[in-house]
């Protein structure tokens, strides 16, 4: 079963990525919080450079959370080669955070990661980010050890998996 094209809950649409205006959005929302909390990494230029080859070409997916005809958020699954999805890139307008947009990115992440067949989601994450570690741990998140995980990024300091059960 794959994600729909577009799904609608409470006026926030979640859909695939669909060209350079998707693209440049996912760039802007993950560059503005990147920035503010830490410092953009050469990977983080990478990815976010091109982001249909990063993600999409590499056989993960990109997914926007569209309100209003703007891009309001955004999420990224990469495929570690090993059957897992790692959850990246994730990213809300500072306007909007706390108002489920994340949780509803969140929620749409999973389903196609189960859509493409991961058998789990990995992903990491930092303590001064309080309330992304929270949503997370809200959807059964586990913490794991620093181990379990190959993560580059000097600003990752939570490691966490879902375990999925195919539907």
């Amino acid at each position: 079963m794959s994600l729909p094209a577009e799904t609608d809950t409470g006026g926030v649409n979640v859909r695939p990525l669909e060209g350079d205006a998707d693209a440049a959005a996912f760039r802007a929302l993950n560059e503005e919080w990147i920035a503010r909390h830490f410092s953009i990494e050469e990977r983080d230029r990478r990815q976010l450079g091109d982001p249909a080859r990063a993600y999409i070409d590499t056989g993960g997916a990109i997914l926007v959370a569209e309100l209003d005809g703007v891009v309001v958020g955004c999420v990224a699954l990469a495929p570690d080669g090993a059957g897992a999805l790692e959850l990246s890139k994730m990213a809300v307008s500072e306007g909007l955070r706390g108002r489920g947009v994340g949780r509803r990115l969140l929620e749409a992440a999973i389903e196609q990661a189960r859509a493409l067949g991961a058998r789990s989601v990995f992903l990491g994450s930092s303590h001064k980010l309080p309330s992304a570690v929270h949503l997370y741990e809200s959807f059964g998140f586990s913490h794991v050890p620093r181990e379990t995980l190959r993560l580059a990024s000097k600003r990752i300091d939570v490691y966490m998996e879902l375990a999925l059960e195919p539907r």
